[in-house]
C-alpha cells in the first residue's frame, strides 16, 4: 500500500509541475476566464485541483490559423482602396507603359556588324578587308 501511495504521490507531482509549466508558457490570449496571474496561483495553491481546473476549463483553444492572402485577393484591402486611390495607381502604371514602350522604339537601333579577321592575319597589320580585293575586277 505504501508503494502504491508514493506512486500516487510522485505522479500527483509531475502532473503539478506539468500543470504549472504549461499554465506559464501559454500565451495570455489563451487563458479563459481569469488572467494568467490568477491562473497561476490557482495551479501552485491547489495542486492536483488546479491542474484538473487548468485543463477543463482555463485552457483555451489555439486559434484557428490566419489565411495569408494576397492583397487583390483580399476584400477588406479592396474595400479600403479609395477610387483616387486606384485613380492614381492607374495613371502610375499607363506612365510606366508609356516609359516601357518609349525604351522599346529606342532599342531597335541595329547593331554594328562584327569585323570579321581572316586566320592568316596577324594582329596589328592592316585590319582592313580590301587587301584580297584588289585585284579582282568586277
Amino acid at each position: 500500500m505504501a508503494r502504491l501511495l508514493l506512486i500516487l504521490a510522485l505522479v500527483a507531482t509531475v502532473f503539478w509541475v506539468y500543470t504549472i509549466v504549461d499554465c506559464a508558457v501559454q500565451s495570455p490570449s489563451r487563458h479563459r476566464g481569469v488572467n494568467k496571474t490568477a491562473w497561476m496561483a490557482i495551479v501552485i495553491l491547489l495542486p492536483v485541483l488546479g491542474g484538473i481546473l487548468w485543463f477543463a476549463i482555463g485552457r483555451g483553444r489555439a486559434t484557428q490559423t490566419v489565411v495569408r492572402r494576397a492583397p487583390d485577393d483580399d476584400p477588406e484591402f479592396l474595400g479600403r482602396m479609395t477610387a483616387s486611390a486606384r485613380a492614381e495607381q492607374d495613371e502610375r502604371i499607363r506612365r510606366l507603359e508609356e516609359e516601357l514602350a518609349q525604351l522599346d522604339s529606342d532599342g531597335d537601333d541595329p547593331q554594328p556588324p562584327k569585323k570579321t579577321t581572316d586566320p592568316g592575319d596577324t594582329p596589328g597589320k592592316g585590319d582592313d578587308d580590301t587587301r584580297g580585293q584588289r585585284g579582282a575586277v568586277g
